[in-house]
């Protein structure tokens, strides 16, 4: 198919990009164009060789960890759009009045007080969440360190034309335009000066995580191993479940190093060994930790970007099929000789998807420790699984508008599904495995217990 490379570096400079951004978008717009699918098939991955994978609670004790070289950065440039959201996800209320970013800001804030150490916190923007985000961390005066910025930018791609390879045009300018997935921040970091900044304060390992994960805290024992051993790249997983079965999984190449594989890389007629959770076992909690002068080294070597395996991300925008280049961050994993994995436990991994898990956290199934972290409820060994029916429930304002009165307690709660239109009120409890449908055009719940069992209202 023709490459149309020319009209895209057209589009990208007159919106002033710049050219290393150009660059990495040629290396991935080249791979589509010379026909790659960016698939990874059986024949090019094999389970992980497990002399690779680390166990967490082998771990050591983690007094030793270089705290004082640490730097943390939380992933937000997401709009939350699969809850229908238009703003910065990290604003929404998660505990009492506390936002993801309160939680966020007063963790790290609270670490360094009790480790005595200045750990910059940073958090990687789009030009949808810049402004808000920064805005609502005014209150916190003491969050910047070292004449760190407190953010810096994703880019952005042009969106592709799936039977032409052009440009797609669209007259919302915004529309033609996609996030070049997280991968991109290796770049960014170099790009925006963070990278050097950090190197230059003497900072030399960085803690990346999802700012929707509250469970991704500052973990000493993992960075300890990482500088007692020298290891460049560590990614946290966790063991897959049946919920876990969809998405991402760990595995290797045919060179023997780790590789991350995402769902849109796998062949279609693979899909049932993709799932099989007995077969790749570990999932990416997109917990990354990265040596940072092993990071300045590979650009250096690859003209400032890395040339991470491309995600060729299809969808149908205003009656026409796109193509969206994008990368993960976890697929760094690969570029890295020495990268490891370590198999960490649950809890290090909450992070707020959809409006189910916004749910559960919400709920008193989970609770805002001291240290300002959010831990299960006393006796909870897991979350409690919630399915919501996504006709009343997926939209955020949807949502918010059926538990004005009341959170429902799951506490005590291992599973609820919830079909129909049902607004819950004051002080109803679920215990137990409760599924709760509604047949009738609206139902409200007030005063209610449920307890294993199916209610048809």
């Amino acid at each position: 198919m023709t490459n149309n490379f020319t009209k895209f570096a057209k589009k990208m400079h007159a919106a002033q990009m710049s050219e290393t951004v150009i660059s990495s978008f040629k290396y991935f717009y080249d791979k589509l164009a010379d026909g790659e699918t960016g698939l990874l098939s059986r024949d090019t991955i094999s389970v992980p060789d497990e002399k690779r994978i680390m166990d967490y609670n082998e771990l050591g004790n983690g007094e030793k960890a270089p705290l004082e070289k640490l730097a943390v950065i939380k992933l937000n440039g997401g709009l939350g759009t699969s809850m229908g959201l238009a703003k910065a996800k990290s604003l929404l209320k998660i505990k009492d009045e506390h936002t993801f970013l309160d939680i966020i800001a007063r963790q790290i804030m609270h670490y360094r007080e009790i480790k005595k150490k200045d750990i910059p916190l940073l958090f990687m923007n789009s030009f949808n969440t810049s402004d808000d985000t920064l805005q609502y961390l005014e209150k916190y005066s003491r969050l910047k360190l070292n004449k760190l910025p407190l953010d810096f930018l994703q880019n952005k791609f042009p969106k592709v034309l799936a039977e032409s390879l052009s440009p797609f045009e669209d007259s919302d300018d915004l529309m033609t335009w996609n996030p070049p997935g997280h991968g991109e921040i290796y770049m960014v970091m170099k790009q925006s000066g963070v990278l050097d900044m950090l190197l230059a304060r003497g900072y030399r390992y960085i803690f990346i995580s999802n700012s929707d994960n509250l469970g991704a805290v500052v973990d000493s024992r993992i960075l300890e191993k990482m500088a007692n051993d020298n290891i460049p790249f560590i990614m946290e997983v966790c063991y897959r479940t049946e919920m876990d079965k969809k998405g991402g999984h760990l595995a290797g190449d045919v060179n023997g190093k780790l590789i991350l594989r995402e769902s849109a890389q796998c062949p279609a007629e693979e899909i049932t060994e993709f799932q099989d959770i007995n077969h790749y076992r570990y999932f990416n909690t997109n917990n990354l930790w990265v040596d940072l002068q092993a990071l300045d080294q590979k650009l250096a070597e690859n003209d400032n970007f890395l040339q991470l395996t491309p995600i060729m991300n299809k969808k149908h925008v205003n009656g026409k099929n796109v193509i969206q280049l994008e990368s993960a961050m976890g697929a760094a994993i690969n570029i890295f000789a020495d990268s490891h994995a370590v198999v960490v436990n649950r809890d290090r991994f909450l992070p707020v998807k959809k409006t189910n898990e916004f749910l559960a956290v919400l709920s008193d199934a989970y609770e805002l420790t001291e240290s300002w972290q959010l831990e299960l409820a006393e006796g909870r060994k897991q979350a409690p699984q919630v399915n919501l029916d996504e006709h009343y429930y997926k939209n955020i304002n949807d949502f918010e508008e059926r538990m004005a009165r009341g959170i429902p307690s799951l506490k005590h709660c291992e599973s609820l599904n919830v079909s129909g239109n049902i607004y819950f009120g004051e002080n109803v409890r679920v215990n137990g495995k409760v599924s709760i449908s509604a047949s009738r055009k609206e139902e409200e719940l007030v005063n209610r217990t449920f307890s294993d069992g199916e209610y048809n209202l």
